[in-house]
Order: C-alpha cells, then sequence, then structure tokens
C-alpha cells in the first residue's frame, strides 16, 4: 500500500500538510503547557484564595453586619455568599478550571470540596463548613474562568495555514510546469514538434525551460536531415538500378539463369528502395482530416494483395479526425505482414470503437512473434531468421514503419498472442476530445 501520491504535487502537499500538523500541534501544546495552563492554574488558586478568605471574613462578622458585606462583596467582587440549610443536589461536570478551583479550595479548607451547579448556570457554588455554619459562596462563571485564547490561537493557525497554501500554489505552478514539460518530451520523443513551453518563472525554470525549446528544435532539425537524406539516398539508387536493368535487358549471350537472379536482385533492390522512402516519409507529419474508419479499412481491405483473405469486423460507422495516409500506411503493413506470414489462413480485421481509444486489431495465424522480440522487430531491419527471411520476402522495415509513424500520430502499437494461436497486433488511437468528428 503507498503512502504517498504518485504526483509530485501530491507528495509535496502531503508532506507539507504533515510538517504543518505536527508543528501546529506541537507549537498549540508548547502554548497550552507553558501559558494557558500556568494562568489557568494561578487564576483557580486565587479565586479559591478569595472564596475562602470572604467565608472567614463572614464567619468572623457580627451577625447585623453580614448582609452589608454580602452586598460589598457581590457588587465589588461579583461573588456572592450566605448560609444555607440544605446543599445543592447537583455537581458541576468536570472542566480544567472547575477541577482547578475544586482542588485549591480543598487544599484550603481541609476539606473535600466540589463545585455544584444551581438553578442559574452562569453561576457555580462552592459549599464550605466553617465555624458550624455551612456556608456557600458562588461566582459568575464568565469573568473567572480563564477561556482558552481562541482568538490569539485563530489567527496564529489563520497564519499558518496562508503560508501552507502559498507553499501548496507555488507547488502547483512548478508541478504543472513539470507536467506541461514531461508532456512536450515525450512528443518530441515521437518524433513530434511540440508548441514552444514559455520561458517564464523562476530562473532555474526559465533556463531549463528555455534548454528544453532548444532541444527540442534541434532534435526536429536533426530529424528532418534524417529524412531528406534517406530519401535523397533512396531515390539517387533508382536511377543505377534502372541502368542496371536495362544493361541486363541488353545482354544476349548471359547465362539465363544468372540473369533471372540478378533481375530477382534488382528487384529486391527496388523494394527495398521503396520500402526506405515509406520509413523516411513516416517521419513526417500527414494532414488530418475527418476519417470514417470502418470505410476506410474496408477500402484498405479490398485493396491489399490478397483481399479474400481478409475479413472485416466492423460494428457501424466510427469517425475520427487523423491522417488517413497514415491509417493506410500503419494498418495496411500490419495486414500485409499477416497475410504474408499467417499460412495462407483468413486475417481478422477489427474495428472497435466502443470505448473512448479506438483499436483496431489484425488477426493471423501465423508462428506468432515471441514475447522476448516483440520489442526488437519494430527495429529498422530486424528480421526474425525462423519465419521472416528474404526468401519469404521480409526487409524488415515493415514493422519499423508502423512504430515511427504510430508514434508520429501519437499512437500505439502493441502485439500479442492471439488466441487458438497466431499473432495479435493491435493499433490503439487514443481520444482525442478536440479531434472528434
Amino acid at each position: 500500500m503507498k503512502l504517498l501520491p504518485a504526483t509530485l504535487f501530491g507528495r509535496t502537499a502531503a508532506t507539507l500538510l504533515a510538517v504543518f500538523l505536527l508543528a501546529q500541534g506541537a507549537a498549540m501544546y508548547a502554548v497550552w503547557l507553558t501559558v494557558v495552563a500556568p494562568l489557568a492554574e494561578r487564576s483557580a488558586d486565587d479565586l479559591a484564595a478569595r472564596m475562602v478568605l470572604a467565608a472567614q471574613t463572614w464567619v468572623e462578622l457580627p451577625p447585623e453586619t453580614r448582609r452589608d458585606y454580602e452586598i460589598e462583596l457581590f457588587l465589588q467582587h461579583n461573588l456572592e455568599l450566605g448560609r444555607v440549610e440544605r446543599p445543592l443536589p447537583t455537581v458541576l461536570p468536570a472542566g480544567y478550571f472547575g477541577d482547578h478551583l475544586a482542588d485549591a479550595l480543598s487544599r484550603r479548607t481541609g476539606q473535600i470540596v466540589r463545585l455544584k451547579q444551581g438553578p442559574d448556570p452562569a453561576w457555580a457554588w462552592a459549599e464550605i463548613a466553617l465555624a458550624g455554619n455551612l456556608l456557600r459562596v458562588g461566582y459568575l462563571r464568565d469573568n473567572y474562568e480563564l477561556a482558552a485564547p481562541w482568538e490569539a490561537a485563530a489567527v496564529f493557525l489563520a497564519g499558518a495555514l496562508l503560508t501552507l497554501v502559498t507553499a501548496l500554489l507555488l507547488a502547483r505552478r512548478t508541478a504543472t510546469r513539470l507536467r506541461l514539460l514531461a508532456r512536450s518530451a515525450a512528443e518530441v520523443g515521437q518524433g513530434r514538434l511540440p508548441e514552444r513551453l514559455p520561458e517564464t518563472g523562476a530562473d532555474e525554470l526559465r533556463r531549463l525551460t528555455a534548454a528544453f525549446n532548444q532541444m527540442a528544435d534541434e532534435v526536429q532539425g536533426l530529424l528532418e536531415n534524417r529524412t531528406v537524406l534517406l530519401s535523397g539516398i533512396s531515390h539517387d539508387l533508382r536511377t543505377p538500378i534502372t541502368r542496371m536493368q536495362l544493361a541486363l535487358a541488353m545482354l544476349d549471350d548471359a547465362d539465363p539463369g544468372l540473369v533471372r537472379r540478378m533481375e530477382g536482385d534488382l528487384r529486391e533492390m527496388t523494394r527495398l528502395i521503396a520500402q526506405m522512402l515509406d520509413f523516411a516519409r513516416s517521419l513526417k507529419g500527414e494532414d488530418e482530416s475527418a476519417v470514417d474508419l470502418a470505410a476506410a479499412l474496408a477500402e484498405l481491405a479490398a485493396s491489399c494483395s490478397r483481399p479474400e483473405r481478409v475479413r472485416l469486423a466492423a460494428a457501424g460507422p466510427c469517425r475520427r479526425v487523423l491522417s488517413l495516409a497514415a491509417l493506410n500506411r500503419v494498418v495496411g503493413n500490419l495486414v500485409e505482414n499477416a497475410l504474408r506470414y499467417g499460412d495462407e489462413a483468413p486475417v481478422d480485421l477489427e474495428l472497435d470503437c466502443a470505448g473512448e481509444a479506438v483499436r483496431i486489431r489484425v488477426l493471423d495465424r501465423g508462428p506468432g512473434i515471441p514475447a522476448v522480440e516483440r520489442d526488437k522487430v519494430f527495429q529498422p531491419f530486424y528480421r526474425l531468421e525462423a519465419s521472416r527471411s528474404r526468401d519469404t520476402g521480409g526487409s524488415g522495415l515493415g514493422l519499423a514503419i508502423v512504430r515511427q509513424l504510430a508514434d508520429v500520430q501519437g499512437w500505439r502499437v502493441e502485439l500479442g498472442d492471439r488466441a487458438g494461436g497466431g499473432l495479435a497486433a493491435e493499433v490503439v488511437i487514443p481520444a482525442r476530445p478536440d479531434a472528434q468528428a
């Protein structure tokens, strides 16, 4: 079980919140221990001393002056004092100040004193036995009980919360910038030129963004140079191949078998050059338009090399904004591979448009591809020697073109085992809210 969130902002927020709670808890405990608790205890002890002194003074006064003393005590100190015959039945509920006051009264009088509740809840009463008299001393609770300094605590917490929120906002800004940077880096890795990131903010982020923008421009330049180089070499090779084919056609006394083999080699070179050109073109972005995928796949199945072996399963129209040329090249290469290595069995072409992402599956009944080789087959000129040799027509560029072009478009190509034997190739086209048709 993960204790921390996965995102940078989540982890920063969790760390700051944990530190904030610990710091505030420690601060509040320290304030309570060093300020609030000592003040409450001192206030309770002072009130107990005043109440005991008032009771002792009342006992020592002549009976005819006691009433005047009770009135003065109420007016000057908000205390009520008098003799009673029956104790109050209700004990005051436990409280921090009340418990300290009861302890102080018990300590000063040498008897167990409990605070009691009278008819008016604003008053608390203590019953003390002195000189054969049961005296009841009451005090106005709001005037004597020390309340916790909630206003100061509120101001303190508000400042701390403001600091926490500010730190979280700064962390969110940084996390957002890094998230944009990661998304743009993924686009660069797929061969696309992302939108330039704004070079604003802190000096470190500004330098990082500027370096990334420069790197993206340089990578795009390298890709364009590679595309031009591949296209130029492939195009230039066609001329000498054409001359060699013409020279072979003009030979009269050559061995016919040798001529056929040389013609076959030239055809192989021509096909390889055509695939090289496809590979170079796949590195460039394609124009996008609204495409009915079901109709496009039906047309692709009908135009492949063995249309009678392709079975299309598409449940109704499915429209997306994408590059039709890229779709035909990616799915077309997968279908041709399935036809070439599918042991003459039918190839199933399925379109799944039910979820957010569109899934196009090409299913064959060939020997399949081992799991350890499924990443390697997307490398240019990599071939599985056991089943995909030059004799069967494989040049090692088909799946490389598929992967390169899919990456440029932001699609995924996944290879797996087909139930019952064979290879399952799936093209996943993620949902794009801005590109729905």
